[in-house]
């Protein structure tokens, strides 16, 4: 089988080949290919080919010798394609695809750095002078990137599986359903899974650019949070929704502000011991002049307010300064971070929290977010207004995405088509491209990107419906972040922005 190349090591400056366990070169980026000649693409180049002479151990000593768990950094010499020998600082990583082993190869420099701009891969003079310590430890630093950006991109793709499935369920499943309650909890656990996931695709990029903000309608998201807590063990709960019909939009980081309502939630929920009344609030607020509210300073301007209110037994007026201090708390095996962290997240979108609350009387939190007077539609959970029977067109190089997709959307009606790569899109395409009314691609694939798929897209159809996924590429502007959609993402997620395309 042919292992194909991930984005993250593509475009690296350094070169990087796949090598098999029968020690077949079977892929390799484009710096190895211009460094060692053109029949690494082949993927049929035996390691051998390129072993040289001159280094202190054997091929065969050296993968005898090597850790099969954790690989290996050593200084290493290759053969270049101009027939002279390099020498290479090697990392060298065990990977699995698809269930079959195999090695990374990294190969950084011992001489001159690969640096964009500077001499190509294929230029490379073995007899360079050694590089200091520091070079070396950036470019190992780098190595490290882009096995973490890799392994955020799988883990992303793992999720969106996950959630896709489980969500399809939540949406079918009756309220008491005795299944419902570990439905909800996978959910939950894969949505904190995906933050870790997200946080380390951020850290790892290079322009270590904000995640992007959506603007949208937070009725959504704060449905999304009150049905994770609709469980059969919490039908002692009476929950009131007031949400505005014509809320203002706000610009929010979806996944962010999602947690921040389920820690809310989840207080309320303890506060009343599960059985008493909580009351979910939205609406827009104009303000005229500086306005107070409890610990809080409004400025003039337009707002949208959330407020989560509950009849529970309230917090104690010495307490009640003190509840955003990190790791302060009341309760018995807690850490103490729950509104500490609601905080930060509602501060980093330029609102505020105001609490209030008595003894025994039950608490209020509202949050106050900058908003635009502009309304965007209230798409809401009504599952029956997301089925559809046009044809859609799902490009993803992981299978586990493409069978998610389909039995998402096929069981709310449209027909589906689907490709793993690029090229199979193209040709599923071309065979009848009046008869497929929307595409949904991945970003990040090998060999063709999502961005080269979209150009050769639109030279055949300028007006083909497109929606862009990914969990590592933002999109650029305005008009590309309303055809994206994040990962990992849910059923209803899914279906949503599928509708909001074919509208």
């Amino acid at each position: 089988m042919k292992l194909e190349m991930d984005f993250a090591l593509e475009n690296a400056s350094w070169p990087a080949f796949w090598v098999d366990q029968n020690r077949v070169i079977r892929g390799a980026n484009q710096a190895a290919v211009l460094a060692f000649g053109a029949t690494l693409i082949g993927g049929s180049t035996q390691l051998l080919t390129l072993w040289a002479p001159e280094n202190a151990a054997s091929l065969d000593q050296f993968w005898t010798g090597l850790d099969k768990a954790g690989g290996a950094v050593a200084p290493l010499k290759f053969r270049l394609k101009t027939g002279a020998s390099a020498g290479f600082h090697a990392c060298v990583n065990p990977a699995t695809r698809e269930g079959q082993p195999f090695f990374v190869f990294q190969l950084l420099r011992n001489g001159q750095p690969a640096a964009r701009g500077g001499a190509s891969a294929g230029s490379l003079d073995p007899a360079a002078p050694a590089l200091d310590t520091t070079v070396v430890q950036k470019q190992k630093l780098d190595c490290a990137m882009q096995l973490i950006r890799t392994v955020a991109l799988d883990f992303n793709n793992a999720l969106t599986s996950i959630l896709g499935h489980t969500s399809l369920l939540l949406g079918k499943v009756e309220a008491q359903h005795p299944w419902r309650g570990s439905l909800v909890e996978i959910e939950k656990s894969a949505e904190k899974a995906a933050e870790i996931a997200n946080d380390l695709a951020a850290f790892s990029r290079q322009d270590k650019d904000a995640r992007t903000l959506t603007t949208g309608n937070l009725n959504e998201i704060v449905r999304r949070a009150v049905g994770l807590f609709q469980t059969p063990a919490a039908t002692a709960i009476e929950w009131t929704m007031q949400l505005e019909n014509q809320l203002y939009s706000v610009n929010f980081d979806e996944a962010k502000m999602q947690q921040a309502f389920i820690k809310i939630l989840d207080n309320a929920i303890q506060a009343v011991n599960k059985e008493g009344t909580i009351v979910v609030y939205t609406g827009n607020l104009d303000v005229d002049e500086v306005t107070r509210d409890m610990n809080i300073t409004l400025q003039p301007g337009a707002y949208v307010c959330v407020e989560i209110s509950d009849n529970g037994c309230g917090i104690e007026a010495d307490v009640l300064p003190r509840i955003f201090e990190p790791f302060f708390t009341t309760k018995p095996n807690h850490r103490g971070l729950g509104l500490a962290w609601v905080y930060g997240i509602v501060t980093n979108h330029g609102g505020s929290v105001a609490v209030a609350s008595l003894a025994g009387q039950g608490t209020s939190v509202r949050v106050y977010l900058p908003a635009q007077k502009k309304i965007v539609k209230d798409t809401g959970f009504k599952l029956d207004d997301l089925t559809g029977k046009e044809t859609v067109l799902i490009v993803d190089d992981e299978d586990l995405l493409l069978t998610m997709g389909q039995t998402v959307l096929s069981s709310f009606g449209y027909h589906v088509l689907t490709a793993n790569s690029g090229q199979k899109a193209l040709e599923v395409y071309s065979k009848s491209p009046q008869a497929i009314d929307l595409v949904i691609t991945d970003m990040v694939m090998p060999n063709m990107s999502g961005r080269e798929l979209i150009e050769r897209l639109r030279k055949q159809s300028p007006t083909v419906r497109i929606i862009c996924a990914s969990g590592y590429l933002r999109p650029a502007g305005s008009e590309e972040a309303a055809s994206y959609l994040q990962k990992p993402f849910t059923s209803q997620e899914l279906l949503r922005k599928v509708k909001q395309a074919l509208a």
